[in-house]
């Protein structure tokens, strides 16, 4: 008994992480009560006491040589220069209590909702709804370009200036509001919202407005904002695509005939968005100084300029193919461009100065434009497929009948729903200042791969209306497009296999870059510190990560109606901690070369805040009916994080065996089927799915197939009490089951339905085929399409 007592104790200590000179008080006196312990104890016990409470001793005995063999043995992973700007660009946000393993409630409730100002909301509903009013995505694609009119609209009302200041001309809008603006245009054309998009993003105006000189600021931000000049940012070469710092484009210093120094620039750039286009190049190179003309060092970094795209040597009359999807994208060209030092963004302050801007201003395309791109095409596909799995009947019934179609509308139902909730979290952190760097990838990820999944599944929903190009097919376009948003940005693959761990280790992890920069430093009074409360951490996670897996979290105490998913995201939270610390325990610096198990790990890290957002998303905006999603999201969320806690202990040696244990007790499973129905009967009330689809461009135009889509679905409704009547007479044998037509004409004729009635059903057959049937063309035609 007194050695359960003893050990139950010193788990209690492990798991409040009492500091270690009361784990020495009381093993000392306890087993000195009760226990008869050998003179050799007593010995080890005192050097360890000695060793480990006295900090001088520590340092010089423990620290000392445990600085040594890390380094003989390269355990801590080598951070270069443009690694360690990276991970100081930008600001820590939640995921640092997910490395605590930690989960503070109280602080993401309290994360301040940003609504949209009047005039936000003003533009968002007229001057958006105006320019998407003005052509359709068909007529986009057919004529390969934006129409001038849309053009002048969109230069007129400053579209472009979104996100320049009201002093330089600008819309001076939110984060929130650029987002929403992005959302709805792309539920019209990803061509208008990438077009639109894009000058908002990383470009000359971000990088001018947050590093530019006064007077290029006064200069080009409101030539900018009213698209007097139109931006492109040329950044990817042929060897340098998401690893930006292996750019080779070149500007050599070089004096003029005058002798006022020069740069001549010589680049080849590709992928570049309204590069064709662009009156003002941003353009990144590596400024180098041979002759020493300027600084004492030759090779003086990854610099930016600003360059008139007609100065001369520029090429840029060329066009790329991006999947046939008619937005402007261009390789770019320059032999010997000349160019003035007054060009540099930030004037001589800014030379070297580019990488370190690049990795400031990725925030906009990774945790505002791609989200809101993927929101609202996800949208408009749950908008399309709901309303036409009702519509379309196969074997006498509407499609959304069928468990298989249930499943995938009920994902397509939950991820919008998701994708909404985490847009909304991560655009409140950045309208409130934080620039959430790690959490920015996790969104870039997540939402185009979520949408990929979505389309994917519309397509299979929609079946030969989703192959069939044409005025009405809404998500042929979609569809095409996919593989660009996740190419983008920094591609997928590299986003989850070395960015999103990656970068959170060494950035949110409370201890371990200290530990780096003290290695790095020999500093090691800073590495005993960090240390030391590495190991203490260490141990409470492992202890708190058992305890919880035994209990299943039942311990934890958490408040509000999401109890049971709270206490399983600190349980998860505390896990994943654990299993940090563990991994970086057996793998070391190799920790960066082992991207499977860093994107598995990056999976766990993902989830955790999606649920976070999720839960966050409905206790702050109640909707009664969403419930049903928010518990959805939750169970395939925790189920993805058991799968990936799974992956990674299969595939880590020493902790194989572990699996057994892990699977016996699983943190989630998959959805259950009933879930599915339950959101089928959700979406069955259109209240509901227009809450879900809010802030879409619903056209008023009767002759665009999304209104001609809510017209029939509406007529369908009001018919239902007529079908119950049809259907009891098929039942009860006054009329026979046959095609549609002939159905409802022998119900009319034998008094089943009025003739007012008939009339409806007749109407409504029509509204139904005008949005089943598909585009065709005559060969003339079809040989003329885009």
């Amino acid at each position: 008994m007194e050695t359960l007592i003893f050990i139950l104790i010193l788990l209690i200590f492990a798991f409040y992480a009492y500091p270690a000179i009361l784990w020495f008080a009381f093993i000392g006196i306890y087993s000195l009560i009760f226990f008869d312990m050998s003179i050799a104890f007593w010995i080890i016990f005192a050097i360890l006491a000695i060793v480990i409470l006295n900090t001088e001793v520590r340092k010089h005995f423990f620290i000392k040589n445990i600085l040594n063999f890390i380094k003989i043995k390269n355990l801590v992973p080598n951070i270069s220069k443009t690694e360690q700007e990276a991970l100081e660009a930008g600001t820590n946000f939640i995921e640092e209590d997910f490395f605590k393993g930690e989960v503070n409630f109280e602080k993401v409730k309290n994360q301040k909702n940003i609504t949209l100002t009047q005039e936000e909301q003003e533009f968002l509903d007229n001057k958006v709804d105006e320019l998407c009013k003005i052509e359709s995505d068909w007529q986009i694609f057919q004529n390969r370009d934006i129409s001038k009119k849309s053009w002048e609209f969109i230069k007129s009302n400053k579209f472009f200036g979104m996100i320049i200041p009201k002093e330089y001309g600008g819309l001076g809008f939110s984060a929130t509001a650029h987002s929403k603006v992005i959302e709805k245009l792309v539920s019209r054309s990803q061509v208008l919202a990438i077009t639109i998009m894009v000058p908002n993003s990383l470009g000359p105006a971000e990088l001018i407005l947050k590093h530019g000189t006064k007077k290029q600021k006064d200069y080009y931000l409101p030539r900018l904002a009213t698209a007097q000049e139109i931006p492109c940012f040329a950044l990817t070469e042929p060897n340098a695509g998401s690893d930006a710092t292996s750019i080779t484009s070149s500007g050599e210093i070089f004096k003029d005939d005058k002798g006022k120094l020069k740069i001549k620039l010589n680049f080849e750039k590709r992928y570049i968005t309204l590069g064709n286009i662009a009156t003002l190049i941003g353009l990144a190179f590596v400024l180098k100084d041979p002759n020493n003309l300027f600084s004492q060092n030759e090779d003086l970094g990854i610099t930016f300029a600003i360059i008139d795209s007609k100065t001369k040597g520029v090429d840029n009359s060329n066009r790329h193919d991006p999947l046939g999807i008619p937005f402007v994208n261009s390789p770019l060209f320059g032999k010997d461009v000349i160019i003035d030092f007054e060009n540099i963004i930030g004037g001589e302050e800014g030379i070297g100065k580019g990488w370190q801007m690049l990795v400031e201003s990725l925030s906009i395309g990774r945790g505002i434009s791609l989200p809101s791109v993927s929101l609202g095409g996800s949208k408009l596909a749950l908008k399309v497929v709901n309303s036409y799995t009702q519509l379309r009947e196969q074997f006498g019934l509407s499609i959304n009948k069928f468990e298989g179609i249930e499943e995938k509308i009920a994902k397509i139902a939950a991820f919008t729903y998701l994708l909404n909730a985490s847009r909304n979290y991560t655009l409140d952190a950045i309208d409130s200042g934080i620039k959430p760097a790690v959490i920015n990838s996790v969104m870039k990820y997540h939402s185009t791969e979520k949408f990929r999944e979505i389309i994917n599944d519309s397509m299979d929903i929609l079946g030969g209306a989703g192959i069939i190009r044409g005025e009405k097919n809404l998500l042929a376009h979609a569809y095409f497009a996919l593989p660009i948003s996740i190419t983008v940005e920094g591609a997928n693959i590299l986003t989850r296999n070395l960015m999103q761990f990656g970068q959170g280790l060494i950035k949110s992890h409370p201890y371990l870059y200290k530990q780096v920069i003290a290695i790095k430093n020999n500093d090691i009074n800073s590495l005993d510190k960090a240390l030391t409360n590495h190991i203490k951490s260490a141990i409470s996670l492992s202890i708190k990560s058992l305890i919880y897996f035994l209990t299943r979290g039942l311990v934890i105490n958490t408040k509000g109606e999401f109890k049971q998913y709270k206490r399983k995201l600190v349980w998860a939270s505390t896990s994943f901690a654990s299993l940090t610390n563990i991994t970086l325990a057996i793998l070391g610096a190799n920790i960066k070369k082992k991207e499977n198990i860093s994107a598995r790990l990056a999976d766990i890290l993902s989830w955790l805040y999606l649920i976070t957002s999720t839960i966050r998303e409905y206790e702050n905006n109640t909707k009664k009916q969403d419930r049903i999603l928010v518990d959805y999201i939750c169970k395939y969320g925790f189920y993805k994080i058991q799968e990936a806690r799974e992956d990674i202990i299969q595939n880590i040696p020493f902790l194989k065996l572990l699996n057994l244990f892990i699977r016996s007790n699983p943190i989630g499973i998959k959805p259950e089927d009933k879930l599915n129905k339950k959101i089928i009967d959700l979406l069955n009330d259109e209240n509901n799915v227009n809450n879900l689809c809010d802030n879409l461009f619903i056209p008023n135009d009767k002759n665009e197939i999304l209104y001609k889509l809510q017209e029939a679905l509406i007529l369908q409704k009001d018919a239902i009490e007529i079908f119950e009547r049809i259907k009891y007479a098929i039942k009860h044998q006054t009329i026979k089951k046959s095609s549609f037509l002939d159905m409802i004409e022998e119900s009319h004729n034998k008094g089943v339905i009025t003739n007012e009635e008939y009339e409806k059903l007749k109407i409504l057959f029509e509204k139904r085929m005008e949005v089943i049937n598909v585009d065709y063309f005559n060969d003339k035609v079809y040989k003329k399409q885009r």
